[in-house]
């Protein structure tokens, strides 16, 4: 029997999709290893949310809350998640990709001495034991993954299950956060984006890059940002455009920026570098506009539309709005 565990990823009082997406993979996990589900919270003000992990399968959530958990500092809760994981004892323990996962695992995994597969796009249960697939190289090939020790962790990215309710209790389970010897405090912190859609769990995602040029230039980047309000989408954009001070790096796309798992992408002006696609070429539908027919995205694309972007995308938003007003 292996329960399985959800860190819990807290934005703005209210829990990130990723972790709803989890703890509904979760409970199929739980039940193909015969444990139960349960949830792990830490941050401050944030015990109600215990019950809103309940609501999507949680069995039991483990809350610490405390001013002291205010800000996240990943030497302070991974030791706090080390300790109650000795205690406790879990199988599996999953935590989304975000920037915040891929900070805390590796520090969770290197303190429990557990196996860690970053980065997952699938997750399953043999023989007791989790098993996930994850890209290599860049993404140009997936491996099936096993682990060897007691406890399994996996980051996994978001976007990749529907996030449904399930009975669960969400019954409290509070313990003490020793978070041991913290050399790091926080200071302040600067919130970028705004009320901007998060790039790593928006369901739609319009990305643009050396071709959209400088915005002195043109208004490339206008027409994205009309093309992505229209279809409630969030701005991406390839590292050239981020490196050349387009666009700023919460933005960038790839293999050194976020990696992406939208059910659509439309790429305008991005060329499809080895980097940039390692981002988002798990995407479920991608739209490539380039006026270069060789360009290698559309390799990867599902519909590709050979034509200056300055010309499709203003049409195309046109269309996109003239389908709304007849569906409204």
């Amino acid at each position: 029997m292996a329960n399985v565990w959800v860190i819990a990823e807290v934005k703005e009082g209210k829990l990130k999709k990723v972790t709803t997406e989890l703890l509904t993979k979760g409970r199929d996990l739980a039940a193909k290893a015969g444990g139960q589900l349960e949830g792990v919270l830490l941050g401050s003000g944030v015990e109600a949310l215990a019950a809103d992990m309940g609501k999507f399968g949680a069995a039991k959530v483990h809350v610490a809350d405390s001013p002291a958990l205010k800000d996240y500092v990943g030497e302070a809760f991974a030791s706090a998640i080390a300790k109650l994981a000795e205690a406790e004892k879990p199988g599996i323990i999953l935590i989304g990709a975000s920037v915040y996962g891929k900070d805390l695992a590796p520090r969770l995994a290197a303190k429990l001495g557990a196996g860690l597969a970053s980065d997952c796009t699938d997750l399953d249960v043999d023989g007791g034991k989790l098993t996930v697939v994850r890209p290599m190289y860049a993404g140009k090939a997936l491996a099936s993954v096993a682990f060897k020790t007691d406890i399994q962790i996996a980051s996994v990215r978001p976007n990749l299950f529907a996030a449904e309710e399930g009975a669960g209790a969400g019954a409290v389970a509070k313990f003490d956060a020793d978070c041991g010897d913290v050399k790091v405090s926080v200071k302040g912190q600067q919130m970028s984006g705004g009320d901007k859609i998060e790039l790593t769990e928006a369901a739609i995602i319009v990305a643009g890059g050396r071709g959209c040029k400088d915005p002195k230039e043109g208004n490339a980047w206008q027409l994205l940002e009309d093309l992505a309000k229209t279809l409630n989408a969030a701005v991406g954009a390839s590292r050239a455009a981020v490196d050349a001070g387009w666009r700023g790096h919460d933005e960038q796309v790839g293999q050194t920026g976020k990696v992406v798992n939208p059910t659509l992408y439309i790429a305008a002006g991005i060329s499809g570098a080895i980097q940039h696609l390692a981002g988002m070429s798990s995407s479920k539908c991608i739209v490539a506009v380039n006026k270069d027919p060789e360009a290698p995205i559309f390799t990867k694309a599902d519909y590709g539309v050979v034509e200056d972007l300055f010309n499709f995308i203003p049409l195309f938003t046109e269309e996109v709005r003239k389908l709304k007003a007849t569906c409204s």
